[in-house]
C-alpha cells in the first residue's frame, strides 16, 4: 500500500504542526510566568554591595532564587536576604540583608544617631558597606515594596548552595531593650 500527499496535505500538516508547537509554548510560557509572579523566581545579582555572600568575584555574576511565599504575611527576621524595589525608581532592584525590623532602634555609625525602624518597615544594608546603597542612603524600606527572600545561589555551579541568614552584621535592640535616657 502506498501512501500519496499532495502539496496541500502537506501545508494542513505543517500549519497543525506549528499550532500544536504555539499552544505548547504559550501554556508554558503562561504557567512559568505565574510561577515567577507568585511563587519563585531567579534573579542576577549585579554588583559588589553584598560581597563576599554574592559575586565574591568580580569578573561574574551569581544568579538566586527568590521564594515569594513570605510575602504573604511578610514573615521576616534579621539576616534574612531580600529583593525589593527601590525607593527612589520602582523598575529598579536591590538585593540586601534586613538589618532590623519593624520597633528595632538601629545605630547608625555615618550619623552617630540611633533610630527606630517605623512599623511597616525595614531596615537594609549591604554586607559591603563601601560599596553598598540601602537604608543608610535612602531610609527604611516600606514592606510594600519587597519582592521576595533569596533562599539559594543557583549560578554558578561552584557556588550553588543555600543562603545562610546571617546576623552579626551589628548589635540590634528591640524597643523593650533600649536604654531610658533621663
Amino acid at each position: 500500500m502506498k501512501f500519496v500527499y499532495s502539496q496541500q496535505d502537506f501545508a494542513m500538516g505543517t500549519r497543525s504542526l506549528l499550532w500544536d508547537i504555539t499552544k505548547k509554548y504559550f501554556t508554558v510560557s503562561l504557567i512559568g510566568l505565574t510561577v515567577s509572579d507568585r511563587y519563585a523566581s531567579i534573579v542576577s545579582v549585579r554588583g559588589s554591595s553584598m560581597s563576599p555572600a554574592f559575586n565574591p568575584r568580580s569578573d561574574t555574576n551569581d544568579y538566586v532564587l527568590v521564594e515569594k511565599f513570605c510575602l504573604d504575611k511578610y514573615r521576616f527576621s534579621h539576616g534574612d536576604v531580600v529583593v525589593f524595589s527601590s525607593p527612589s525608581n520602582h523598575k529598579e532592584k536591590h538585593i540586601k540583608r534586613i538589618i532590623g525590623l519593624p520597633g528595632d532602634w538601629i545605630g547608625t555609625p555615618n550619623l552617630d544617631d540611633v533610630l527606630k525602624v517605623p512599623e511597616g518597615h525595614f531596615w537594609v544594608e549591604g554586607d559591603n558597606s563601601v560599596s553598598s546603597l540601602d537604608s543608610r542612603s535612602f531610609g527604611p524600606i516600606p514592606l510594600g515594596l519587597i519582592r521576595g527572600r533569596v533562599t539559594h545561589v543557583v549560578w554558578p555551579p561552584q557556588r550553588m548552595g543555600r543562603v545562610e541568614r546571617e546576623t552579626n552584621q551589628r548589635p540590634l535592640s528591640s524597643l523593650q531593650d533600649r536604654p531610658e535616657f533621663y
